[in-house]
């Protein structure tokens, strides 16, 4: 992959595969697997402990989170996220490079990727492609656990990074930023239910479904086409962007696409519909399905 310099946002199996070869996983590199499934179809963790590639440590979105918060997989506090990435090894000097497990080549690891940049980490990376084509194109896994030597991270929230729903409210009227939802369409319609709740978008996003920016295998598109899909929808990468989604994890594949188009200022909405849609007003709710019903 030629562009893999642009800040190493993406690395490939092969590049990965030749460090853990070479034994450079260690205190410089470490690869975090972050994959997350629905309790009753998958079990991540489980899934881990079978297969993963060689050196890797398990990234438990479940535990580096904010508990405290009614909203799924809210930013922990800076010291946790510290604590937590310390114990796994990581410093301020690691390149991480983090992956997940999903079917379509990449969910949650961009979730994940963020997190880091939010608490000043830049060295990090996605696999492109995830452990399903690292697993397809043949490269090793194991079932071997290994217990990396803690390490000292000190982490720093970029607020620029993360936007609250105070400022998603005031955004609507004063339109200081442009919002990409990257829902499936008929979520950010209003026209199917989202995850048991009600659906529908914050006033003025533009929706651009997360899937768009990978390609059939898994991987993710160029940057040309990348840049196609924001210019259809008329999205200026030049101009102050957010994204969000069902619960801020989607939403980060927008940050990450906009990343390798050189944009390294997206932020993401946290809470996301999650939180819009039991904080917001009603007429901030936009949904087809409630005028079909009017």
């Amino acid at each position: 992959m030629a562009r893999q310099g642009l800040s190493r946002a993406l690395v490939t199996a092969s590049w990965l595969a030749e460090a853990v070869q070479a034994g450079r996983v260690g205190a410089g590199l470490r690869v975090l697997d972050a994959s997350w499934y629905p309790p009753k179809e998958r079990n991540a963790r489980q899934e881990f402990k079978e297969r993963h590639i060689p050196g890797a440590s398990f990234f438990d979105i479940e535990e580096c989170r904010d508990k405290s918060s009614p909203y799924d997989f809210m930013l922990p506090s800076e010291s946790h996220f510290a604590d937590y990435v310390g114990g796994l090894g990581v410093s301020n000097d690691t390149h991480v490079v983090v992956y997940d497990g999903d079917e379509v080549g990449t969910f949650y690891a961009p979730r994940a990727w963020w997190m880091f940049r939010a608490f000043g980490h830049k060295e990090v990376s996605v696999l492109n492609g995830g452990f399903k084509n690292w697993v397809k194109e043949g490269y090793p896994v194991t079932a071997e656990v290994t217990q990396p030597t803690p390490a000292v991270f000190k982490a720093r929230l970029n607020k620029a990074l993360v936007k609250t729903f105070e400022e998603m409210v005031q955004n609507v009227s004063s339109l200081k930023f442009q919002v990409v939802d990257s829902r499936p369409e008929g979520r950010f319609r209003g026209t199917e239910l989202d995850q048991g709740l009600e659906s529908g978008h914050i006033p003025g996003a533009v929706n651009i479904p997360f899937h768009s920016f990978l390609s059939e295998t898994g991987h993710e598109k160029s940057i040309e086409e990348i840049q196609e899909i924001f210019r259809e929808k008329k999205v200026d990468l030049s101009k102050p962007l957010t994204a969000t989604c069902r619960k801020g994890v989607t939403a980060c594949q927008i940050a990450l696409a906009a990343f390798l188009c050189g944009k390294r200022d997206v932020a993401v909405y946290d809470g996301s519909w999650s939180e819009w849609f039991h904080r917001a007003p009603p007429h901030y709710k936009v949904s087809e399905s409630k005028r079909s019903k009017a």
